[in-house]
């Protein structure tokens, strides 16, 4: 009885991997079919741009956007042809349909090539025979970029035979980080960091290659980016992992907007950053960066759904499920930012914006030009403690902080009881006082901070970058951003150059072992790489 429900148990698990399988099968070939699609109305709208020479803004722009949109599909369909081929393997399946990619041309010619000859064998791997003849040799050709100057690696492996067993025997074929690959570590690197670093999309990329005399289209390039995101998926996991082991976490979120059917919804990009450094704590920097269509409280709930610590964040309502006393992981600690609560006052103290408007300007606020100055006072301090262990701050902040504070807080209940409903200083001042506990609590704990700047930092580059690629492509294009900023991002906060290190990890990520893959992490990986790629 007992033989026969494993028997049944077994047979049900192997029918549902290989309905699994066959639903990533249909799932790569519905990817492949969008692509294909986007392709042939991109070429469409260009060539009827030619023919009719319609050459006006507004189908310009058509034309970016529809560039962007096939950027997005040709890597969504590599990734998910990626994982339909690796399910298909676990499940001895047919592997999915190869799906029709651009021909790519030949190197051109006058590019320097480089040979890189194999090391040949000095005996016969099967009988041992010193006896061996060159049959000939094979050659694989990589496109590599030095900065500023490009090169073809040409991969010689040459072929023996052994005289006396006739063997054939012959070097392996270099590894490609991506299926397919005939780019090299260091070109994808620069490509990958361009796009999530510098914010240029692929299409103004391919434009720059195109000008320096390299044709590589706008879709050969998408391709890569998704295997690539693939390829660094393991790492991604990684820094995931370091980020939720924290006891602080600042977090804060930004717009990013998403194409949608003939629009664009207002899609949220998050951020988590750990940084132990200000109370002196050892463990590394890193963000995490998630993305979505909206803005609703369930993101933040599932981001963190097995976290407990202390948040720094500002008052958005969407983390008030976190600071739930019935929360199942328990209750998370609200740490609010000092700094929203100062921009407040200080927009109604400003004395200098004040001047350059002119007479038509409101009159400055006494009440604001106080509350700025308290608050001055409070950061004052914290600048002087920052990098203390955390029990040396608690206590600093206990002999110092705490009395201005409490002072502050009965100072602005008494200006708000002399304060009409329609006061325009009363709004800081009811922002902070219907807080205030969250706005004290860094006094009883030294790992809080006063303000949460450092995830603000952290999403400023998706501010800058809105205004080169203007949307994402897709839902799955944003998470392939968030993905690959938080790799870029958490090497920045290390000090290291994140192109450098996505070169050295793309080279050595496939014969590093799943268990050694932290040394490829960004606080672990050594100056010695650097010097080895220059070299």
């Amino acid at each position: 009885m007992i033989l026969a429900e494993r028997k049944a148990r077994v047979e049900a698990e192997a029918a549902a991997s290989r309905l699994g399988a066959e639903a990533l099968q249909l799932k790569a070939t519905a990817s492949s079919s969008e692509a294909m699609i986007a392709h042939l109305k991109l070429m469409i709208e260009k060539l009827r741009r030619e023919l009719y020479g319609q050459h006006s803004e507004r189908t310009a722009r058509l034309i970016d956007q529809m560039e962007l949109q096939l950027e997005e599909l040709e890597a969504q369909a590599t990734e998910d042809e990626i994982a339909a081929k690796a399910a298909s393997c676990h499940v001895a399946a047919p592997l999915p349909s190869q799906r029709r990619r651009p021909v790519r041309k030949p190197f051109p010619e006058h590019l320097p090539r480089e040979r890189v000859v194999m090391p040949a064998p000095t005996s016969c791997p099967c009988c041992g025979s010193m006896k061996l003849s060159k049959l000939g040799e094979d050659v694989t050709e990589t496109l590599e970029v030095v900065p500023r100057s490009w090169k073809v690696i040409q991969t010689v492996r040459e072929k023996f035979t052994c005289r006396q067993c006739e063997t054939i025997t012959q070097p392996p074929a270099p590894f490609h980080v991506t299926p397919r690959g005939f780019l090299g570590p260091s070109l994808l690197a620069m490509m990958l960091f361009e796009k999530f670093g510098q914010h240029q999309p692929l299409n103004r990329q391919s434009e720059r290659y195109g000008r320096e005399g390299i044709e590589l289209s706008v879709s050969t390039l998408a391709d890569q980016v998704g295997a690539a995101t693939v390829a660094l998926a393991p790492l991604h996991a990684l820094i995931a992992r370091h980020v939720m082991a924290a006891e602080r976490l600042h977090a804060d979120d930004t717009t990013v907007p998403i194409l949608a059917k003939g629009k664009t919804d207002t899609g949220r990009i998050w951020t988590y950053v750990r940084d132990d450094r200000p109370f002196g704590g050892a463990d590394p920097p890193a963000a995490l960066y998630f993305a979505s269509r909206d803005r609703r409280q369930g993101h933040p709930d599932a981001h963190l759904a097995g976290w407990r610590g202390i948040l720094q964040a500002d008052a958005y309502g969407g983390y008030n499920g976190l600071y739930d006393l019935a929360r199942k992981a328990g209750a998370v600690t609200s740490a609010l930012c000092w700094a929203h609560a100062r921009r407040g006052f200080f927009e109604l103290a400003d004395i200098a914006a004040s001047a350059r408007r002119g007479h038509g300007a409101a009159p400055v606020s006494p009440i604001a030009l106080e509350a700025v100055k308290r608050i001055d006072m409070v950061f004052a301090i914290e600048r002087e403690i920052n990098g203390l262990s955390a029990d040396e701050r608690h206590r600093v902040r206990q002999e110092r902080s705490r009395q201005i504070v409490e002072e502050l807080r009965i100072w602005l209940g008494e200006q708000r009881l002399t304060l009409s409903r329609s006061a325009t200083v009363a709004k800081p001042i009811d922002y902070m006082l219907r807080r205030w506990d969250g706005f004290a609590a860094f006094l009883d704990d030294g790992k809080a901070c006063l303000s949460n700047n450092a995830a603000e930092r952290s999403l400023r580059g998706f501010a800058l970058g809105r205004k080169a690629w203007l949307f994402a492509g897709s839902s799955r294009g944003a998470e392939r951003a968030a993905a690959m900023v938080t790799l870029i991002q958490t090497a920045k906060l290390n000090d290291v150059d994140p192109q450098a290190w996505l070169a050295d990890v793309l080279a050595r990520i496939a014969e590093t072992p799943q268990g050694k893959l932290d040394q490829l992490l960004p606080w672990n990986w050594c100056a010695a790489s650097t010097a080895a790629i220059a070299a």
